[in-house]
């Protein structure tokens, strides 16, 4: 599949996956900046794009910067429509005890195209399951 990318600024780079079966390909910082512990900061990655119909984009973590540098996406998973001609900006937070520097080229987050439905919501009675209602934890116990 094919997707076109903007260029919005000289120091953005196109979304590169790091191995043939990557299923995110790495978004990069455009420019650098300082995420104090407990913040956030809107990180530029200098790009947009235009995703087929159909699909969506889907801005994860990176798991070493997670992990290591304690920096993920603040809204868990970001979301990129179709029909946004927009750049897209990772909201970092960090999440450790000192102050975080993101450079420009640093990897910030991963980007994963994905189909997406778009459903009729219908108010009715629901199928019975073995399950039922049970939620957060239930499934596994007998």
């Amino acid at each position: 599949m094919k997707v076109n990318v903007k260029k919005l600024h000289e120091n953005a780079k196109l979304p590169h996956y790091g191995s043939a079966y990557a299923a995110g390909a790495d978004l990069y910082a455009c420019e650098g900046c300082e995420i104090p512990a407990g913040e956030t900061r809107f990180v530029r990655t200098g790009i947009a794009v235009e995703l087929p119909e159909g699909t969506v984009g889907l801005v994860y973590a990176r798991s070493g910067l997670a992990c290591k540098q304690d920096l993920a996406p603040a809204n868990k998973v970001g979301v990129v429509d179709c029909d946004y001609r927009g750049e897209i900006m990772v909201a970092l937070h960090n999440h450790g005890r000192e102050t975080r520097t993101v450079a420009t080229g640093d990897r910030v987050a991963q980007f994963v195209v994905a189909p997406y439905y778009v459903c009729e919501y219908e108010e009715g009675e629901l199928s019975e399951t073995v399950r039922g209602a049970g939620g957060f934890g239930s499934t596994g116990k007998r």
